[in-house]
């Protein structure tokens, strides 16, 4: 897909949904990491309905370190990988209170350094609670990415660095809101419905579904 195409197709996806959010719930940046970490092979709707009481109960890294996985796991048990990821919150908690002072870090390299926080995590938090213009590819980034010929790639990295350099620098951050929206719930694995899809003259997916079905 040349640039002016794929601005073409970001640009209608925006026009459509001019403040993109994430659908996460959150109050700030620490329960915004915790919940993207929950989030890992996990819907956000799973994710939303075991965050409320999780947070009510330890809304700080402090209190959630002090919870541990023990107190935080009873909360996230209706999620994949829960005691994994009962582990990880704990343990992430006790690095921000030892090494970042009770605050989530603003910089990549300290983000990844924490338990349970990879490439995709730090790129959510960086745009969403620190207003950084990173992509953060999921599953539905990556299908998306591939399908449409917006940014093809066999890893998510490569999808991720042809995103970045395909996408108008004013329009990157809110990019990734618009394009996993667009993946979840019009471009979709199984079946895209092409037919209300906002960007499909600037899409070069070939099978095209352009009528619902039957």
């Amino acid at each position: 897909m040349p640039p002016a195409q794929a601005e073409s197709f970001i640009r209608a996806l925006a026009t459509a949904n001019p403040a993109p959010e994430t659908e996460l719930i959150y109050h700030d940046p620490f329960t915004l990491l915790v919940a993207v970490v929950l989030s890992a092979q996990t819907t956000d709707a799973a994710v939303n309905r075991c965050t409320p009481a999780l947070f009510a109960a330890a809304p700080t890294p402090a209190a959630m370190a002090a919870l541990g996985a023990e107190g935080i796991g009873p909360h996230i048990r209706s999620i994949g990988l829960w005691q994994a990821k009962a582990k990880n919150v704990a343990a992430l908690a006790r690095d921000l209170v030892e090494k970042h002072g009770g605050t989530v870090p603003g910089d990549r390299e300290a983000l990844e350094a924490l338990p349970g926080v990879g490439r995709k995590t730090a790129n959510v938090v960086l745009n969403v609670a620190f207003g950084q213009a990173t992509m953060a590819v999921d599953t539905h980034i990556f299908r998306l990415g591939n399908r449409t010929g917006l940014a093809p790639g066999k890893t998510v990295r490569e999808v991720e660095d042809r995103l970045v350099k395909r996408i108008p620098p004013d329009l990157l951050r809110d990019a990734h809101h618009w394009l996993i929206l667009h993946g979840r719930y019009v471009c979709k694995a199984r079946a895209p419905e092409c037919w209300r899809c906002v960007a499909r003259a600037f899409c070069n997916y070939r099978d095209k579904v352009l009528t619902p079905p039957v």
